[in-house]
């Protein structure tokens, strides 16, 4: 029956109670503390036990907004205060021993605890990023915890970077120069890599370190007077893990290459004297400790990208002799050694195959740099005979046959004129 009345407007944006079971309960910190805390403490030490009453819980109270407290309590055992001290050392009731910081120091006991962080972030794929926080957050706080505490943290850092778990950018917090200082850093970093090391391989750490940038600053681990990388290798030598000293090596030769190939260019690009350029490549290598092979292959590199090539074929050739007739003498400086010679040779080899309109110039360029004294009769040949590369091998060999036939007989007609005399 219709009364008349009218029907009073719904005003927007009013509010409809939440279903119960929607709703989480409010913890304040200490709440949330002790209902963690009691659990961990219910399961025994049984971290199967853990993770299901983990799992449970998480439905019931906010993780999200206590995720600093909840990692506190699970590795350390208590809540934490900056700097790392324990906030309720002294009352049992409010810490637990069903934490990292309580397992055994062994590698299998703390495989089972990143297991449990495993479980937990994979149930509540938001604790990620706070997880993420709290490792680099405990990094920074090392100096507060014990010497064993640091070893076990350290070793579950090592699995949780291994299983992809945690991302190699929390070791960012080990370059502070808190921890650095007192030489932590550097212990820490050793029991980590040797724990990924176990857990996986050492290809996975160097390849990671790649990825994230972080082996340009593996010596930040040392304070400033013991940043260098014979320090680094000798410390990590001694620890048992030379793979790490060797990749340093071969990181900081890189990087050092690198340097070199773009001084050199720009020596290059400004026309500097020979004279000083060679002085200038002899104080890297000295510094740098680089071998003369290696500068070689820089010195070709370099003085081929110096030089904008004609496209025609007929063209560079007479354009690429005259390039390089002028810088035979800085190559000569760096020629004194076989191996040098053959990269040299080798390399002239890819360029010319790589560069089509170089095809036809090689034997031009390499003949260019016998008259000159960069290249040998014996480089030559043997390059000739068994050191050449598989890049377009007939096509170079055919046309240095006649050189080739050339030295031979000219050696032959030598020894005959000496035997004569």
């Amino acid at each position: 029956m219709n009364t008349g009345k009218q029907q009073k407007p719904v005003l927007t944006g009013q509010r409809f109670k939440t279903r119960k079971r929607d709703e989480k309960e409010k913890f304040e910190p200490t709440v949330f503390r002790d209902t963690i805390v009691a659990g961990l403490n219910e399961s025994g030490g049984d971290l199967e036990a853990v993770s299901k009453f983990l799992d449970v819980t998480g439905s019931r109270v906010d993780y999200r907004r206590y995720a600093d407290t909840l990692f506190d309590i699970l590795i350390a055992g208590s809540m934490l205060a900056p700097g790392g001290s324990r906030i309720d050392e002294g009352d049992q009731s409010k810490v637990t021993s069903a934490c990292v910081f309580s397992a055994e120091e062994s590698h299998a006991a703390l495989r089972l605890y990143a297991q449990v962080f495993n479980k937990l972030i994979r149930r509540y794929k938001y604790l990620e990023k706070a997880f993420e926080e709290e490792v680099k957050k405990l990094l920074l706080f090392l100096k507060a915890f014990s010497e064993s505490e640091q070893t076990k943290l350290a070793t579950l850092t090592g699995i949780l970077l291994a299983t992809n778990i945690l991302p190699s950018s929390i070791l960012s917090s080990l370059f502070n120069e808190s921890v650095v200082k007192e030489g932590i850093s550097a212990a820490f970093a050793v029991k980590m890599f040797k724990s990924w090391i176990a857990e996986k391989d050492a290809n996975s750490v160097t390849s990671s370190l790649r990825k994230s940038s972080l082996d340009k600053r593996l010596l930040e681990l040392f304070p400033p007077s013991k940043q260098n990388v014979d320090h680094f290798c000798k410390y990590f030598t001694e620890a048992g893990l030379k793979e790490l000293s060797d990749f340093l090596r071969v990181q900081q030769s890189l990087g050092t290459r690198k340097e070199l190939q773009k001084e050199l260019q720009e020596r290059l690009d400004h026309n500097l004297p020979i004279k000083e350029m060679v002085h200038y490549v002899k104080e890297e290598m000295k510094k740098n400790e680089l071998q003369e092979p290696v500068v070689m292959g820089l010195l070709w590199t370099c003085l081929m990208n110096a030089v904008e090539w004609n496209k025609k074929e007929e063209l560079v050739t007479e354009q690429a002799l005259k390039h390089l007739k002028h810088y035979a003498p800085l190559l000569a400086a760096f020629s004194s050694q076989g191996q040098s010679e053959l990269v040299l040779l080798l390399k002239i080899q890819e360029y010319c195959y790589d560069n089509i309109h170089f095809i036809k110039a090689f034997s031009k360029i390499v003949v260019l740099f016998y008259k000159a004294d960069v290249l040998s009769e014996e480089a030559i040949l043997r390059w000739y005979r068994e050191s050449h590369s598989a890049k377009g091998k007939s096509v170079f060999l055919e046309q240095m046959s006649k050189f080739v036939e050339w030295l031979l007989n000219a050696e032959e007609e030598s020894e005959s004129e000496t035997e004569e005399g």
